[in-house]
């Protein structure tokens, strides 16, 4: 193969990535995320209603998807454990399922590397099934996303959120999500039990605990403003989570893990969703490492910090013109010309 030919495919290569023609395979990671707060307002219809502060962290799982000529598709799980759970339970699956049914396209062979916890809180099925709508969306081309905010929300209570993530307030079943502005970065530590928490179990034991309905000050609006202010001890003040008192009768690990994080005496200490995991709040990345370096109990931690992720694709990257290495500069043909 001759130079001029290797060029224009190399060219070829690049006009492909930047402007997406004939997409038959996408690699997304799916962020996790945490509750910095997580209030329950009350029960409709059998469901809980929340108000809750949350954020993705830069933990995520690893999503390959590539096209199927066929309209159904198949996934293949490592980590985590994740390679026990049966394929008529895996939201993976079933998320492109709905997929394929809601915006009739075909399939997609689909590979989830996890390693975001499962049944820690911190929303590793629901990344795997945005990751899966929004690898989808980016495979087939579908740019409604009104319309693939609905179908997330048929498939989860936080589904809503996690497709776009980012700091957002998600409110009523979790389908409302009203993002939230803020510039600033949170660094954390988390302690991840190996033991798990059931979320249906965690809300039945809240709906036994006495617990009042009444009227309080409301710890997501305060969280809120703390960090569009910028005040991080301001927001580790407002760091609160109504099912933290469940989640304990359900797994001591959790109140271990909760006095471990303390012990840093961090600027705030929570559990996200229903537990097990729990979080240490700092103010830079050298403390978090720091509390990390020190850290001596037998669970799994990780230093993480926010992230805003972009799922839809929109932000390419910008590629330069092919340049000749052969090609002299204009400084280098002066000197010839002065010759």
């Amino acid at each position: 193969m001759c130079y001029n030919e290797i060029r224009t495919i190399g060219a070829a290569r690049v006009s492909r990535r930047a402007f997406g023609i004939k997409m038959n395979s996408v690699k997304i990671k799916s962020y996790a995320k945490i509750n910095l707060t997580l209030e329950i307002q009350g029960v409709e219809n059998g469901f809980h209603l929340l108000d809750s502060l949350v954020a993705n962290i830069d933990l995520c799982d690893t999503i390959y998807l590539k096209k199927k000529s066929g309209k159904y598709s198949n996934v293949i799980m490592h980590g985590m454990g994740s390679e026990k759970i049966p394929p008529e339970k895996n939201n993976a699956l079933k998320a492109a399922e709905a997929f394929s049914e809601t915006f009739g396209t075909n399939g997609a062979e689909i590979t989830v590397f996890k390693d975001i916890p499962i049944g820690a809180g911190l929303g590793g099925s629901s990344a795997d099934i945005c990751g899966v709508l929004n690898g989808m969306a980016r495979l087939y081309g579908v740019e409604d996303r009104e319309k693939l905010k609905a179908l997330a929300d048929t498939l989860g209570s936080d589904t809503g959120y996690m497709l776009n993530g980012g700091f957002a307030r998600m409110q009523g079943r979790g389908e409302r999500v009203t993002p939230v502005q803020a510039n600033k970065t949170l660094y954390l530590l988390l302690i991840c039990p190996k033991s798990s928490v059931s979320a249906g179990e965690c809300y039945r034991k809240y709906d036994e605990l006495p617990h009042t309905l009444a009227w309080r000050e409301s710890q997501t609006e305060n969280c809120i403003r703390a960090l569009q202010e910028n005040d991080l001890n301001g927001v580790g003040s407002s760091v609160v989570n109504d099912l933290y008192v469940p989640a304990l009768h359900i797994n001591a690990d959790v109140q271990t893990a909760y006095e471990q994080a303390l012990s840093f005496s961090p600027s705030g200490v929570g559990m996200s969703g229903s537990g097990s995991a729990v979080f240490a709040l700092f103010e830079t990345k050298e403390l978090c490492d720091w509390a990390k370096s020190r850290y001596k109990g037998k669970f799994k931690i990780y230093t993480t910090k926010t992230v805003v992720p972009d799922y839809t694709g929109k932000k390419k990257k910008k590629f330069g013109l092919w340049r000749n290495p052969y090609r002299l500069s204009e400084d280098e043909e002066s000197l010839l010309d002065g010759e």
